[in-house]
């Protein structure tokens, strides 16, 4: 008997305890979840606009990609046959050649100036943050404004530009009108408005240590040798950064070169991308296709070869970037 007692006591010890431990857990795991509602009550609105603005267009255009669809009628499944057909369409690879061009000079000549503006306006002088912001005030000038101004600037009989190049006594190309001259205009244009890489490379020009360069001094290095050793590397993960998104940027190129050619008006004797189609990028035709032509389902298939491409640029920039950028002592870059 009191073997049994002492079993049945023990039993009810431990029942009771566990009912303690509930009742001690259960106020907090409430409150936990209360939390995680208002934070989802809070968040509800961006994610309901996230899945019927973004998510569900991206899945349709999916499907759209596989069909014959132009708006006013039902889609209807046509396979493989809109990549077919842009794979033997000279003007997709127009658009490509045209897009790879600003996204392979256009990024580093941009990233380059965004660099020198950054190391320049970080030096200490009296009225600085007034040259600061005179710099960094192009790059909040509305795409679609500052591409009309530059279309002016570009005139070739008024704009102010050639005049200026004709003082000196220099050629006066005609920018947007000769086929050799309308990327390198487009990439000028690009060089104005850097402000916003220039503000990123200024933090990251601050964020590194002082000891540094105090060191580099005590060794003997000089300008050069301090920016090879000292300030390229500690500038490595933001450089990282600016090439993907610059990278992914220019493979959108759209605004400036919709501007530019009139926005598909026939300025250039209904050319689409310019003279000679050297403005027509890949959004600029995927947008033609989609809007001007009513080729729904072309103009979706092009947008899904575009994420593809940009994905695998990425994934490469991403991969190969551990053999020149370094994140500190123990910090895993795999």
């Amino acid at each position: 008997m009191n073997n049994t007692e002492s079993k049945l006591s023990k039993n009810i010890n431990q029942v009771s305890s566990k009912k303690t431990k509930i009742k001690k857990t259960s106020p907090y795991k409430k409150k936990v979840a209360k939390t995680n509602l208002t934070g989802f009550l809070f968040a509800s609105p961006w994610i309901i606009g996230f899945l019927l603005f973004s998510l569900y267009p991206i899945i349709k255009s999916l499907y759209y990609s596989f069909t014959d669809f132009n708006v006013f009628m039902p889609p209807k499944w046509v396979g493989l046959a809109n990549y077919k057909e842009l794979f033997s369409d000279d003007l997709f690879y127009k658009s490509l050649k045209n897009t790879l061009f600003m996204t392979l000079i256009g990024t580093p000549i941009n990233l380059i100036v965004g660099l020198i503006n950054a190391m320049l306006l970080n030096v200490k002088v009296k009225g600085m943050p007034i040259f600061r912001t005179l710099f960094f005030i192009p790059s909040i000038v509305p795409v679609v404004a500052s591409s009309m101004l530059w279309t002016w600037l570009f005139n070739p009989s008024c704009g102010l530009i050639n005049k200026a190049l004709g003082k000196i006594g220099l050629y006066q190309p005609n920018w947007l009108a000769d086929p050799r001259y309308t990327k390198p205009a487009l990439i000028i244009m690009g060089i104005w408005g850097t402000g916003s890489i220039m503000i990123i490379f200024l933090a990251a020009l601050q964020d590194i240590p002082a000891q540094l360069y105090e060191a580099a001094d005590i060794d003997g290095a000089g300008p050069w040798d301090k920016f090879i050793h000292v300030t390229l590397p500690g500038l490595a993960p933001i450089m990282l950064y600016q090439i993907i998104l610059s990278v992914i940027n220019n493979f959108q190129y759209f605004t400036q070169a919709y501007v530019m050619t009139g926005a598909g008006s026939g300025q250039y004797s209904g050319v689409i991308g310019g003279p000679e189609n050297s403005m027509l990028f890949y959004a600029l035709y995927l947008y033609h296709n989609g809007f001007n032509y009513l080729k729904m389902g072309k103009a979706s298939a092009m947008a899904w070869i575009l994420f593809i491409i940009v994905a695998i640029v990425t994934w490469i920039l991403i991969k190969t970037s551990h053999l020149w950028v370094s994140y500190g002592e123990g910090d895993d870059n795999n």
